[in-house]
């Protein structure tokens, strides 16, 4: 699977499930202990260097341990990452959340994207083609140590101001192969500020309307949880605009 032996993407694995939990760089030690790799904390440590290498892991600044990088996030999400499938009942949550404005186009936007941020936790972002943005959830992300360094979030909320910024972002989504368009870290967001950032979001449209919904949060959200969420209501605003029209 791409340039990774079974025993490395193990090991990229469980670093990633680690670095989700927790957030700090990740030692062989606790890997030996946490995760049953099956070898030992010299082979681990070797491997690891061996990922460094390749791209996948970075090492920080501050500490021994390694973090996922955006190379190591788009090989999990792309070749290891098992969604979580959603519950009838969370599906008839997010309907009954919206149903109510649903005849009005720019009120079901406004609440579909208040709903996002209550569901995920994360800040959601609602973005079309005629200029419209919409966003919730920003006392969210101050809940996340990320977005404790007062520079990222003042970079972030002034974000939230420049539609142009979401009109690329809009652009990027249409181009994109897949149905979800994944931004991870200062690669995707062209400033190295925002590396510990990520985005999902997944593209909608009926007639004239055109647009994107999705969240943006730390880089080790829970990606098999939120993308099957961003989908369904992605898919749901399109066919409650259509209904409409």
């Amino acid at each position: 699977m791409e340039d990774l032996t079974q025993r490395q993407i193990e090991i990229l694995r469980s670093i990633i499930q680690e670095y989700t939990l927790g957030g700090e760089p990740v030692g062989s030690e606790i890997l030996e202990k946490k995760y049953k790799l099956g070898v030992s904390p010299a082979t681990v440590r070797n491997e690891m260097v061996e990922l460094s290498k390749k791209g996948y892991l970075k090492k920080t600044h501050f500490s021994s341990g390694r973090v996922p990088s955006a190379k190591g996030f788009r090989f999990y999400i792309k070749h290891l990452m098992k969604e979580k499938e959603m519950s009838t009942v969370d599906e008839v949550a997010y309907k009954n959340s919206v149903w109510d404005e649903r005849n009005e186009t720019h009120r079901l936007l406004s609440q579909a994207t208040k709903v996002l941020a209550a569901r995920t936790g994360l800040l959601s972002l609602t973005a079309t083609v005629a200029g419209d943005l919409y966003y919730s959830g920003v006392s969210n992300l101050l809940d996340k140590q990320e977005f404790l360094n007062l520079n990222l979030s003042r970079s972030l909320f002034g974000l939230l101001d420049e539609l142009n910024y979401w009109e690329k972002v809009l652009n990027r989504c249409v181009k994109v192969d897949e149905d979800i368009l994944y931004m991870l870290g200062e690669e995707d967001f062209n400033d190295p500020l925002f590396e510990p950032c990520a985005s999902v979001f997944a593209e909608f449209e009926s007639g004239n309307i055109k647009g994107i919904i999705g969240v943006v949060g730390p880089k080790r959200m829970y990606y098999e949880v939120i993308t099957p969420q961003i989908r369904y209501f992605s898919d749901l605003i399109e066919k409650l605009i259509n209904n409409k029209e």
